[in-house]
């Protein structure tokens, strides 16, 4: 078994708004990587198992990185990210009212694209794409 740090050609990343409270941060993170995880099935791992047998759901097999930055910064990402087609999944504030998938579905249909209030914004892709995508932004505290 090799003991070299393992480095990947590709890097999940999560952009928050700088606004947006704790509660918001990490409710949005976990909705978003979920759609990556759809979406790029090679990102997941093998399943995991503890020296009991129990067995454990696979997770993303890298880590993910959490960024934050301004409405601007969002904005400008989002166009990078639908300009370079690399999967992405948003989160808008209007989803922050609804309760459910299909609500959620229909708050971000009802929105031009131009017009969408992006609260985050995932991405999965090459690094040095995914490092374009995300010009301007830090890393999360």
């Amino acid at each position: 078994m090799s003991t070299e740090p393992l480095r990947f050609d590709t890097k999940i990343a999560v952009l928050l708004r700088e606004d947006l409270e704790t509660w918001q941060r990490l409710n949005v993170t976990a909705f978003l990587v979920s759609g990556l995880a759809a979406q790029a099935p090679e990102v997941l791992g093998e399943p995991y198992e503890d020296a009991d047998g129990v067995p454990y759901l696979p997770m993303f097999r890298q880590p993910v990185l959490v960024f934050e930055g301004t409405k601007e910064t969002l904005t400008a990402a989002h166009a990078r990210v639908l300009s370079r087609s690399l999967p992405r999944a948003l989160f808008t504030s209007d989803l922050f009212a609804t309760g459910n998938d299909r609500d959620n579905r229909a708050a971000v249909r009802a929105v031009a694209t131009a017009d969408l209030d992006l609260v985050g914004l995932a991405v999965y892709g090459p690094r040095n794409a995914v490092d374009k995508v995300l010009k301007g932004a830090r890393m999360h505290p």
